[in-house]
């Protein structure tokens, strides 16, 4: 554990955060010999031996190979206020989420450790269910058991728009199953509900200060349906602070790779995302200063993508390979570092700046491209890095922007007529037709 909070601690002090909110960061005498204090997160001490719990599949300290000697692991740590659960080489077949909590750090054995989500079946509800109740009833209830998470889909019967509920099967009756939870939506007939044993490898919702390092996460994806970043991938965050991914493989998903939605201070180090359906990397809406650093995403429908008001983060020291498009930053993204990346053979785009035409303030504005090296962006009218609608305010400076295929009607950069306060900086930029193209209006 002593990574994860020394990481907080340096996060704290380089940010300049440390007793921010009430002007004292500078007064303050400094902690040169912390004593636990109940409460206190920031000032620990750096204890010698920290509590663990290993899992393995012979001579661990709990015994198996599926979820729930997983979630056991996890629950018995975060018992006992936090520490480590040491995942012992094997592979480790899921049927359900582990779900973390706080204080808890997931350790694997590298490639050695590999966690395996199970082949998805889908079936259609075969009754009506109401917002209060806590059941659902399958058309089929064959490859569902009980313990198993799922995926409750439907259109919702007042607007037309999509439900999607995630549960845990609890009881069963025949095709009845209860849920953990009650529904809180209608999933009515009359919007063709359906039920698909779909989820999160792992899981982590209101919970702050965990840490997943050393570890490979397989989502299986030739057997598996799709669900969206907004609500799984190999790793996925709701509503979390102080997470670290460090030396994760996320590989398979059928949906992305690692997504946080409102989740804070979010660090992603040296990690490879690779061949998702989705997103290599999902810094989602809401969140405050990712730090994404050293990363390889490779294969991916878009390498980094910064959801809608993504704000102080950084970019840096990843490499982009064959993603459909390298790096995507659109709605109400600002302020933000992309810095001294490879975005290397993406198939539609290398850096897109997404048009937001809601409002004056909704667009990408504020954020630093720097020092990358952008490289053979698209087909033969590709366009390497791009920016069109209400987007002010961006720089672009020392970058390598590159196209070694031929120069065709291929572009360098492009401004769109409605985007302003572009500045373009020292880049090399060769190979294209047009190597910077400004839209007037």
């Amino acid at each position: 554990m002593n990574t994860l909070f020394a990481s907080r601690r340096h996060f704290l002090a380089s940010a300049g955060l440390f007793m921010s909110g009430i002007g004292l960061a500078d007064k303050r005498p400094p902690v040169t010999n912390p004593k636990a204090t109940d409460g206190d997160e920031v000032a620990e001490p750096d204890w010698e031996k920290r509590l663990s719990v290993s899992v393995g599949p012979r001579k661990a300290d709990l015994v198996g190979t599926n979820g729930k000697v997983l979630q056991a692991a996890v629950d018995y740590m975060a018992r006992m206020g936090g520490g480590t659960v040491r995942v012992l080489p094997g592979e480790y077949r899921l049927r359900n989420a582990v779900h973390l909590r706080d204080k808890v750090r997931i350790l694997g054995s590298g490639a050695d450790s590999v966690l395996k989500k199970e082949a998805s079946v889908k079936v259609k509800l075969s009754d009506d269910s109401d917002w209060y109740d806590q059941e659902i009833t399958l058309e089929n209830a064959k490859g569902f058991k009980v313990g198993d998470g799922v995926c409750l889909r439907a259109k919702n019967p007042h607007d037309g728009g999509n439900t999607v509920i995630k549960r845990t099967l609890v009881a069963r009756s025949g095709n009845r199953f209860k849920l953990d939870a009650g529904l809180r939506k209608n999933l009515w007939l009359s919007g063709n509900p359906t039920a698909a044993t779909l989820f999160p490898i792992l899981n982590c919702e209101h919970v702050k200060h965990v840490a997943i390092e050393n570890i490979t996460l397989d989502g299986n994806r030739a057997n598996n349906e799709n669900l969206n970043g907004n609500y799984a991938g190999c790793i996925f965050a709701q509503d979390c602070s102080w997470l670290t991914f460090r030396n994760v493989e996320a590989r398979n998903y059928n949906g992305d790779g690692m997504s946080w939605q409102i989740c804070h201070d979010v660090v992603v180090e040296n990690c490879h995302s690779h061949d998702h359906n989705g997103l290599g990397l999902h810094p989602g809406s809401g969140s405050q200063r990712p730090v994404m650093r050293g990363n390889k995403l490779e294969r991916n429908n878009i390498g980094i993508f910064f959801c809608w008001g993504v704000r102080h983060g950084i970019a840096e020291n990843n490499t982009n390979i064959e993603n459909d498009i390298g790096i995507s930053i659109g709605h109400r993204d600002t302020d933000n570092f992309i810095l001294n990346n490879d975005v290397m053979r993406s198939k539609k785009g290398g850096i897109v700046f997404r048009s937001d035409k809601r409002g004056k303030d909704f667009g990408p504005h504020r954020n630093r491209v720097e020092k990358n090296r952008i490289v053979d962006s698209g087909n033969e009218t590709g366009i390497a890095v791009e920016l069109r609608g209400n987007i002010r305010d961006i720089t672009l400076k020392a970058n390598e922007i590159r196209e070694t295929r031929g120069a065709q009607q291929r572009v360098g950069v492009h401004v769109g007529e409605e985007t302003q306060d572009v500045k373009l900086i020292n880049n090399k930029i060769e190979g294209f037709k047009m190597p910077v193209v400004r839209e007037k209006k």
